[in-house]
């Protein structure tokens, strides 16, 4: 079920009346069986692997606080390791190391015993993995409890709002609240409806009107002028945003209405100042989960500089390839993580450049260049993100810089804007990015949120109509799922 269907749209009020209508002790049943059917909305199919890898996991983290021999935790760890891991790559990954073993074989005139699937990638399975995996790691550790009713923890694994495309909810966090009473309240609500109006917003308006331009490009990256491909990078960057935080903050919103806390996902990551703060601010849920159950394990910052740069390096790698079974998101990660190491070996050297250039009496200069260089590091890694295979990355990468001569007629400079989406949409999509960057302007200075709940009625109404308004007239309604969904 897309957050942005009619399906979702009479769905949505409907579970949230009977949430706050049903008595206290069918709550959590009621949420199961919306959330459940949440899912099997995309396949009814899918939904028996959803709860099968609940059950398992739910077994193991009771079975691991109730033996107290460390060999018998571990085998039992590793059975959740290996049944969440084993269906992800048999989903998601099998055909692609198929392929890759074909390619070998074929290299050495030999034959390839293994059939291709033909297994659909069920919706969400990489996000409610990594959700049901880190709570069997967090019961191995002692972090928390193991959960005794089964029904709650199928709920923390399967809580709609944020089922198919995250956050990545830790159980520390989320499994308390089911047990929490959840009154109605009318600010809270608004607040909620406010972020979910505010992330469709983004999504229709912004991500898939973008789209409008960028997919003719990148579907023939060879058939287009330099000018042509440097504005589909660009709007890519913004699309990809716009468009998985549009589906976290209708994620955060709608559990918002309900009373549930889940965690901030995106905190303005185009206004970051290096690849690693990048990664403080874009997916936090996936690179918190990163770093604290792959890179910390793996020694963290503890060992010797040599070694914390491979394991920096696999762990963007293994992230890249979390994204989707392509060499396209392996480079992908492969270039940010390239980029983090050779900011820490750096450090130093760029340290006295800076004071040698007096960048430390213009902090706001400095500032500035970090900001640019980031956001142009971060653009040039997402043509591999966004390519369909490695070869068209190159061949986008390799044009940016060609056919800028032959634009001076306007014939050309007509033809290489795309006149063809109209030039009412790329307006209002260069339009809608300076409202975006407005708005998370003014977000480092205060919440929203809160300079609307303080602002004269008529204000709030009027800006509700308007942003309400400009989604139904401006957005583009072709029910496209969410880039996320694939993963």
């Amino acid at each position: 079920m897309l957050f942005n269907s009619l399906h979702f749209l009479l769905f949505y009020p409907v579970a949230v009346a009977l949430y706050f209508a049903a008595p206290r002790r069918l709550r959590q049943y009621l949420l199961l069986a919306a959330s459940w059917y949440f899912y099997a909305a995309w396949e009814p199919a899918y939904l028996l692997l959803l709860v099968l890898s609940t059950w398992v996991d739910w077994r193991v983290g009771l079975s691991i606080e109730r033996t107290e021999a460390p060999a018998r935790r571990r085998a039992f760890l590793l059975l959740s390791l290996v049944s969440n891991l084993g269906l992800l790559f048999f989903f998601k990954y099998y055909n692609f190391a198929n392929d890759s073993l074909r390619a070998v074989l074929e290299h050495f005139s030999l034959p390839d015993p293994l059939p291709r699937s033909d297994f659909l990638l069920p919706v969400g399975i990489s996000f409610y993995i990594f959700q049901s995996l880190s709570y069997t790691i967090d019961v191995y550790r002692g972090a928390l409890p193991a959960e005794p009713r089964f029904h709650t923890f199928a709920l923390y694994v399967a809580f709609f709002p944020q089922l198919v495309a995250g956050p990545i909810e830790r159980a520390t966090n989320l499994l308390p609240q089911f047990a929490e009473t959840h009154e109605f309240e009318y600010a809270r609500a608004a607040s909620g409806l406010r972020l979910m109006a505010w992330g469709l917003f983004k999504k229709v308006v912004i991500a898939d009107r973008l789209a409008l331009f960028v997919n003719p490009v990148y579907d023939d990256p060879g058939a287009w002028p330099g000018l042509t491909l440097v504005l589909a990078t660009l709007f890519f960057g913004f699309q990809i945003y716009c468009d998985f935080s549009g589906y976290s903050d209708m994620a955060v919103g709608a559990a918002r209405v309900m009373g549930f806390r889940i965690m901030e996902n995106f905190r303005r990551p185009y206004f970051a100042a290096s690849v690693a703060d990048f990664w403080r601010r874009w997916h936090i849920s996936l690179s918190t989960w990163f770093r604290d159950y792959l890179f910390l394990p793996l020694g963290g910052s503890r060992v010797p500089s040599g070694r914390r740069y491979a394991n920096l390096l696999a762990v963007f790698v293994v992230s890249g390839l979390w994204h989707g079974a392509k060499w396209t998101f392996l480079a992908w990660g492969a270039i940010h993580g390239l980029c983090l190491v050779g900011l820490l070996a750096t450090q130093a050297v760029r340290a006295r450049v800076a004071a040698a250039l007096g960048l430390g009496r213009l902090p706001r200069l400095a500032l500035g260049l970090s900001v640019a260089c980031t956001y142009g590091v971060v653009n040039l890694a997402w043509v591999f993100f966004r390519a369909d295979t490695l070869s068209d990355a190159l061949r986008v990468l390799g044009g940016l810089g060609a056919g800028w001569g032959g634009l001076l007629s306007p014939g050309a400079l007509r033809a290489a804007l795309l006149p063809e989406i109209g030039w009412r949409s790329l307006f209002l999509s260069l339009g809608s990015i300076a409202l975006l960057l407005v708005v998370e302007t003014f977000e480092q200075r205060t919440s929203p949120g809160e300079w609307v709940a303080r602002a004269p009625g008529w204000v709030r109404w009027a800006g509700y109509y308007a942003l309400v308004g400009s989604v139904l007239v401006l957005g583009v309604f072709h029910g496209t799922p969410f880039i996320y969904f694939q993963f």
